[in-house]
């Protein structure tokens, strides 16, 4: 029953993290396949900088996946009783973890709008 339990919260856990997922991203596409005349009517909105998508967005894109990759080394390592892996893989995951936070906080930092200039920083 204990087990049932859990498998049922961890299903609920996932499903309301997809919604999120959509919700975000549903606001996105709305605003950006038809923009409202308060932003002119264009996207990105007029005196918007937009960031370049192959500088810090993909590296941390290749860090995010690398972790992935390090937590399913790890997992697998749990399975074979490899403890030393196990530890290593886990270490390295926390590390790119880290680095990935780090980078989100310099990208927001150095964004040259803010969550409050309009829904192009608020859905960023």
């Amino acid at each position: 029953m204990v087990q049932l339990g859990l498998r049922f919260g961890m299903i609920l856990f996932i499903v309301s993290e997809v919604m999120f997922f959509v919700a975000f991203f549903w606001a996105f596409f709305w605003a950006s396949l038809a923009p409202v005349p308060e932003i002119a009517s264009v996207w990105p909105p007029k005196n918007i900088e937009v960031l370049s998508a192959w500088e810090v967005p993909f590296l941390n894109t290749l860090i995010l996946l690398s972790s992935g990759a390090t937590v399913t080394w790890a997992h697998h390592a749990v399975l074979a009783g490899h403890h030393r892996a196990v530890i290593i893989g886990l270490i390295s995951t926390i590390i790119l973890a880290a680095i990935f936070t780090a980078l989100q906080g310099f990208e927001y930092v150095n964004a040259g709008f803010t969550i409050s200039d309009s829904i192009y920083g608020a859905s960023f």
